[in-house]
């Protein structure tokens, strides 16, 4: 069966000292959630025993993405250096696995220029095929004018933008996610809540800053079903009615220029939900490893709850496939996932 699985996170042993070594009043909290059990080995791992755990799963590929909250809020020194380290080692694991792995760029998002500089530096690396990013570094969103260069050189190299969540501002947290034990008020502000409300934001703050309008061929990936967007889209669509410059209606751009993925989420009801508000042709799978664990079963259950065939295959592999420009399988991937989805 062909799988491909993307927003499969992994992190370098620089980048996790970076973080972990930031003075207590810039350092992102969120890192004490890539502390539970074998994870820390996990990401640290892009090689055979990944592999093995692709294998097991029954997923063939994987594009790998740096962990959240990666290089943004690193020093810009620092975060080019750990970027440029990240990439290289990345390319290395596709070198050793080149049926099984690619990866997303990582970017000093701290520094734009150097971040458009690292995005051209990878341009003709086969390795990678997308970004990850977040939606803001430090203080600035991702909308910000000084980010559309790099955005433009996204849009024209075909690289698709990954908005992963990240962990809301100190000042965001204050006022709205305290109050609670120290356990609960970083889970709220994160896998509970904060996350997915920020992800959402930075996706609907670029709309609103006619970002797509100027880059039409520009796409962006949400996890988590879309982040929330997808389930109050009708509401947000009400934007449409003060946003004038824009060239569209705001939920215009869901069909257009933004995929959804499913973040280890295999929920059928999720599923059904989302397909209310875009297209098959815009639902990517991925297991969010390690912080999820997919196995071949879950898989096979969940593509086999879409009626047809066609569309078990594209939110299998065939959207990613065409999404990441990514060469077809040669193991004739259509009849294995007909025989898995039959047994099942």
């Amino acid at each position: 069966m062909r799988v491909i699985a993307v927003e499969e996170h992994w992190t370098t042993p620089g980048i996790d000292r970076a973080l972990r070594g930031q003075p207590t009043r810039s350092r992102d909290e969120s890192v004490a959630l890539n502390d539970r059990g074998d994870i820390p080995a996990r990401l640290l791992d892009i090689s055979e025993h990944r592999v093995e755990a692709m294998d097991a799963a029954g997923i063939e590929l994987q594009i790998l993405s740096i962990a959240p909250p990666g290089t943004h809020g690193l020093p810009a020194r620092e975060a080019i250096a750990l970027s440029r380290e990240a990439n290289d080692r990345a390319s290395e694991a596709v070198d050793r696995h080149p049926t099984r792995l690619r990866a997303m760029t990582t970017l000093p998002m701290s520094d734009p220029d150097a971040a458009v500089t690292e995005l051209q530096r990878t341009a003709n690396a086969p390795a990678h095929v997308g970004i990850m990013s977040y939606g803001r570094s430090g203080d600035r969103p991702l909308d910000d004018p000084v980010y559309d260069e790099l955005l433009a050189a996204a849009a024209s190299m075909g690289r698709p933008v990954f908005i992963h969540p990240q962990i809301p501002s100190s000042a965001v947290r204050d006022a709205s996610y305290r109050g609670f034990d120290p356990t609960v008020e970083l889970a709220l502000a994160t896998f509970g809540w904060g996350w997915h409300i920020e992800a959402g934001l930075a996706a609907l703050r670029l709309i609103l800053r006619g970002t797509f309008d100027r880059h039409p061929d520009l796409q962006i990936v949400l996890g988590h079903w879309g982040e929330m967007l997808l389930f109050a889209l009708d509401r947000v669509d009400s934007l449409s009615n003060v946003a004038t410059g824009l060239d569209r209606r705001v939920a215009e751009y869901f069909r257009t220029n933004v995929y959804v993925a499913t973040s280890g989420m295999l929920t059928p009801r999720l599923l059904r939900h989302a397909l209310d508000f875009t297209s098959v042709d815009r639902i990517l799978l991925s297991g969010d490893y390690p912080f999820h664990r997919l196995d071949a079963a879950t898989i096979a259950d969940f593509l086999g709850t879409l009626p047809d065939r066609e569309d078990q295959h594209k939110v299998a592999y065939a959207n990613a496939q065409a999404l990441y420009r990514l060469e077809p399988s040669p193991s004739g991937s259509d009849d294995q996932t007909t025989r898995l989805l039959e047994q099942s």
